[in-house]
C-alpha cells in the first residue's frame, strides 16, 4: 500500500461555501458542523456556507470554521473504510495542527472548536491593532530571512520566522516598525521581493506570549489521547505521540515557528509518497511541491475527492 499522509491547512484557505457539499452528500460531515454548532452556542455553519465573508475572516470564526471542514472531510472519507490511523503520520499548519489531532482522535471535536475559538480571541487581543505586521519573503532562505530579522530588531523592536513553509517561501513576524524595516532592506542580502500581507496581528512570534498564556490555562482542562497515527508537531517537526508533549507543544506553537519545510522533508526522509490535503483549498498540496517533487499530492475538500481519494488509496 502507498505510504501517505494527512495534512490539514492553516489559516488562509477558508471560503465561504466550504464544506457544503461534503455535509449535504454524507451525514457523518454534517453531524461535524452540528456539533461544533452545539459547542460553540453558534451556527457557524451558517456563516460557513452562506455568510459575510469579512466576519469568516475574523481569526476567532475561521479556525474553527476551517477545522470543521478538515474533519467532516475525514469523516466523510471514514465512510469509505479510510481514516487517519491508515496514515504513516498526521500533519497541519499552525491552527491545522488541531484539525490533525481531532481528525486522528486525540481532542475531542468540540474540544478542538471551544480551544480554537479561545486561541484566535487570545492571538486577536494579544496585540493591539496596527502595532503589529507579517511579510513574506520571496526566494529567501532561512539565513537570508535571519540576517533580515537581524536588520528588523537593530533598533530594538522584535521580528522573528514565523512559518518556514517551503524554499524561497518564508514569512517573519513582529512589530510593526521592525518588519518594515527588515522588508525595505531585501535587496542587501539578496532575497528578491518582500510582501506585506493583510494580517490582523503577528502571529508565531514572542509578540504572542499573552495568548499562549491564555492556550496554557486552556489545554490544561481538554482531555488529550495518544493520535492513532504519529503527528509531525510544528514546532519540532518530529513526531509527538505523548499526549503531554502535545499539549505542552500546542502552547509553544503559539509564539513558536511553524517548521512546515522541515515536516515535509521529514516525511520525505520517511518515504512517504502520498500527502492528502484534508479540508479547504489546497495551499499546503502546492508548496510542498517545492520542499518534496517526489511527494504526490490529494486534495480532500468535496464528495468527488472523497470518492477518488478512496480508489486511489483503497
Amino acid at each position: 500500500m502507498t505510504k501517505f499522509a494527512f495534512i490539514f491547512p492553516g489559516q488562509g484557505s477558508q471560503f465561504i461555501g466550504m464544506g457544503k457539499d461534503l455535509a449535504d452528500a454524507f451525514p457523518e460531515a454534517r453531524a461535524v458542523f452540528e456539533e461544533i454548532d452545539d459547542a460553540l452556542g453558534q451556527k457557524l455553519s451558517e456563516l460557513i456556507w452562506s455568510g459575510d465573508e469579512d466576519e469568516l475572516k475574523l481569526t476567532s470564526n475561521t479556525q474553527p470554521a476551517l477545522m470543521a471542514v478538515s474533519v467532516a472531510a475525514m469523516r466523510a472519507l471514514e465512510t469509505k473504510g479510510l481514516s487517519a490511523a491508515d496514515a504513516a503520520f498526521v500533519a497541519g499548519h499552525s491552527l491545522g495542527e488541531y484539525s490533525a489531532l481531532a481528525a486522528a482522535g486525540s481532542i475531542k471535536v468540540a474540544d478542538a472548536a471551544r480551544i480554537l475559538r479561545i486561541r484566535g480571541n487570545a492571538m486577536q487581543a494579544a496585540v493591539p491593532a496596527g502595532h503589529g505586521a507579517m511579510a513574506a519573503l520571496l526566494g529567501a532562505d532561512p539565513e537570508q530571512a535571519k540576517s533580515l530579522c537581524a536588520i528588523g530588531t537593530s533598533e530594538g523592536g522584535v521580528c522573528e520566522i514565523a512559518n518556514d513553509n517551503a524554499p524561497g517561501q518564508i514569512v517573519i513576524s513582529g512589530q510593526k516598525d521592525a518588519v518594515e524595516l527588515a522588508a525595505s532592506k531585501v535587496s542587501e542580502v539578496g532575497v528578491k521581493k518582500a510582501m506585506l500581507l493583510p494580517v490582523s496581528a503577528p502571529f508565531h512570534c514572542s509578540m504572542m506570549q499573552p495568548a499562549a498564556d491564555q492556550m496554557m490555562k486552556a489545554l490544561a482542562d481538554i482531555e488529550i489521547k495518544a493520535p492513532s497515527a504519529p503527528l509531525i508537531a510544528n514546532v519540532t517537526a518530529d513526531v509527538t505521540n505523548d499526549p503531554d508533549a502535545i499539549r505542552r507543544q500546542l502552547v509553544e506553537q503559539v509564539t513558536g515557528q511553524v517548521r512546515w519545510r522541515e515536516t515535509v522533508q521529514y516525511m520525505a526522509g520517511q518515504g512517504v509518497e502520498l500527502t492528502v490535503e484534508a479540508g479547504a483549498g489546497k495551499v499546503l498540496s502546492v508548496m510542498n511541491r517545492r520542499t518534496a517533487k517526489e511527494i504526490e499530492g490529494l486534495t480532500l475538500g468535496t464528495p468527488e475527492d472523497v470518492e477518488s481519494v478512496a480508489q486511489r488509496l483503497g
